[in-house]
């Protein structure tokens, strides 16, 4: 959420960065004895502009630019509950930080047993009830006396002209469900090629839950099945339709960690034939690295990058000095895809007709010190070649978010063109 799940323009006045500064010791356990932290440069509040519907990933409000969903929200002080999930609109220069929606529990979670969830995650996106409008699949804590199948704990907000939706709870059969694990780790793709998006959940014990779409808005699927068997049962996004024939297919691990993972590939029966299974690692990307017409993947591990090319029955090879956490977007519009690894550094190299290699790799520098992890890869300005956003961590009440344009020369700008804070979100909780 993972949310896999990833702008330019007149940024300086708009989307300047955003100063933290603690006020008091900072020392105590007492939430009571904590100063808030303060804002400064934060861009007044815009409201959310109003679309008509569009096709573009990420697109919750509509309008035909991405927008880009933040978890994990700064805290006004080390103690503070998490304040939910933030989303930032896109305008036709990229990213808008002024146009932003607080997805709070409290204002916009579905009560279960009459009860509100103290958790709120963003994993997955996709337009489930095709009107032209993305929706956010989240994740909650929902009661549960350890007796049976848990509940499920995933709700849908709906994208709308004004942004997102209060949310409804997913409905999951009990058909469709196996053992007494939690449905969870949604993957958004259109696995039986009708044209709408599916959901593929953890089941268990070697098994799917496959739900058909489109979804109503009160979030019961189309149709759903038995459960799938599969040769993992923790399905991975994104999922991309790796052999081209009009199916969308997936990455399924084993088990969390560092396991093997496989593909499966999509049908008119939807994710049910094992496609190739790929090496141990820790992450996997899908993409058009250079060497055919079918997609790639990259799994990361320590030390080197396992490449397969050339998807579902892929030549081998290995790719030195990339990090373990992988993502894979086109910056330079050139057809390929660029694979971006981060872990102690964060680095893009390069697609080229004869695949990945470390001759042009670029080096990203964030513009602040601390921890760093790509949060988004996709086109936020509408130029065509994929932008690059990432967030620096300087503990739990201080960030960066950058955005890197993509170029069609050096792969991403030297210098991000909008930086802010999730902070700004803290004014409107």
């Amino acid at each position: 959420m993972r949310l896999r799940r990833r702008g330019t323009g007149t940024t300086t006045a708009l989307c300047g960065a955003l100063l933290l500064a603690a006020c008091g010791p900072g020392t105590h356990a007492s939430a009571a004895k904590h100063t808030p932290v303060r804002i400064a440069n934060a861009p007044a509040k815009l409201p959310v502009p109003r679309g008509k519907g569009s096709k573009v990933a990420d697109d919750f409000n509509g309008d035909g630019n991405r927008d880009l969903v933040l978890d994990d929200l700064v805290k006004a002080h080390a103690h503070a509950d998490d304040a939910g999930i933030g989303v930032v609109y896109g305008s036709g220069r990229g990213l808008a930080p002024g146009a932003r929606q607080l997805l709070s529990p409290a204002r916009y979670a579905a009560r279960t047993e009459g009860q509100l969830p103290a958790v709120f995650d963003a994993e997955a996106s996709c337009d489930l009830n095709k009107d032209g409008f993305t929706d956010l699949v989240v994740s909650t804590d929902p009661p549960y006396d350890g007796q049976g199948q848990p509940p499920v704990p995933l709700q849908l907000l709906f994208g709308s002209p004004t942004g997102l939706t209060r949310a409804v709870h997913l409905t999951v059969p009990a058909a469709a469900r196996f053992g007494n694990d939690w449905p969870d780790q949604p993957v958004c793709g259109d696995f039986d090629g009708d044209g709408a998006e599916d959901l593929v959940l953890h089941a268990s014990a070697g098994r799917l839950t496959y739900l058909r779409g489109p979804f109503s808005r009160k979030g019961a699927p189309h149709a759903t099945t038995a459960p799938i068997p599969s040769p993992g049962e923790v399905p991975t996004a994104p999922a991309a339709d790796v052999d081209r024939d009009g199916y969308d297919d997936l990455v399924v691990r084993a088990a969390e960690g560092t396991g093997k993972a496989s593909v499966v590939l999509g049908g008119p029966d939807g994710p049910t034939r094992t496609g190739t299974t790929l090496p141990s690692g820790i992450d996997v990307a899908l993409g058009r690295f250079g060497r055919g017409g079918a997609l790639d993947a990259a799994v990361g591990g320590m030390g080197e990058t396992s490449l397969r090319y050339d998807l579902p029955a892929p030549t081998r090879a290995t790719l030195a000095s990339a990090g373990s956490m992988l993502d894979t977007a086109d910056f330079d519009g050139d057809g390929l895809s660029e694979l971006v690894s981060s872990g102690s550094r964060l680095r893009v190299f390069r697609g080229r007709t004869t695949g990945l290699s470390t001759t042009g790799m670029v080096i990203v520098e964030p513009p602040a010190r601390g921890t760093t992890r790509v949060i988004a890869v996709g086109d936020f300005d509408g130029d065509g070649r994929a932008d690059l956003a990432v967030r620096t961590y300087r503990g739990e009440t201080k960030d960066t978010v950058a955005v890197y344009p993509g170029v069609r020369k050096g792969l991403v700008a030297e210098e991000p063109a909008v930086t802010f804070s999730s902070s700004e979100f803290l004014a409107d909780g």
